[in-house]
């Protein structure tokens, strides 16, 4: 019954794999449409090579969660924990079944909502984030600031790093609190700025 109804779900899907680590070359889904914009493999290959290669522990955040597959990325890669935000029930359906599929269903926290809310959900748990993914559908530049909210609430440790996927035309801040932009590099339509302290 679950087989057919994520069946239906998943129609129309963007196949994707995790890259490298402990889980490299497993194939996951993602939604395609107009609610999630999937990285592409190419752009994560790439992202991954600029903040690190493997991780030693760690926390990671992923804000707009999509497929998940930063999240489950960053745990193959080394990471202990990830948190994502995710609040349409379709893509916390493809996230379920991915994390299923790479055997991250201990170490993956999924939670409804908006990513607004995650400072206080975090703050709530005394969660600290190594790793902090935004990727917020292109129109709302607004959602970037929610990096400021998480630097200035002590919510990022002092290791942690800010990722930013955004619109090429989209300038975002040099600065998220004592969190310096190191540069930003663009991936044909898209554009990847990271922040470090």
């Amino acid at each position: 019954m679950f087989a057919e109804w994520f069946e239906g779900l998943t129609k129309g899907v963007t196949k994707m794999r995790v890259i490298a680590g402990t889980r490299r070359g497993i194939p996951l889904k993602s939604i395609t449409g107009t609610d999630t914009r999937p990285t592409s493999d190419k752009v994560k290959e790439a992202l991954f090579s600029k903040i690190g290669q493997f991780f030693d522990g760690g926390t990671a955040v992923e804000l707009f969660g999509g497929s998940g597959s930063l999240s489950l990325e960053a745990l193959s890669r080394g990471a202990e924990h990830a948190w994502i935000f995710e609040r349409n029930p379709k893509a916390i359906a493809v996230i379920k079944a991915n994390a299923e599929k790479c055997k991250f269903v201990n170490e993956l926290q999924i939670i409804r909502g908006d990513a607004r809310s995650a400072a206080a959900k975090l703050s709530k748990e005394g969660i600290q984030a190594d790793l902090l993914f935004l990727d917020p559908p292109y129109a709302k530049k607004e959602f970037y600031d929610i990096a400021a909210q998480f630097a200035d609430e002590g919510l990022l440790t002092d290791r942690a790093i800010i990722v930013c996927e955004h619109d090429k035309q989209l300038t975002l801040p040099l600065s998220y609190g004592s969190f310096e932009s190191t540069g930003t590099t663009v991936y044909g339509g898209s554009a990847i700025t990271i922040y470090k302290k």
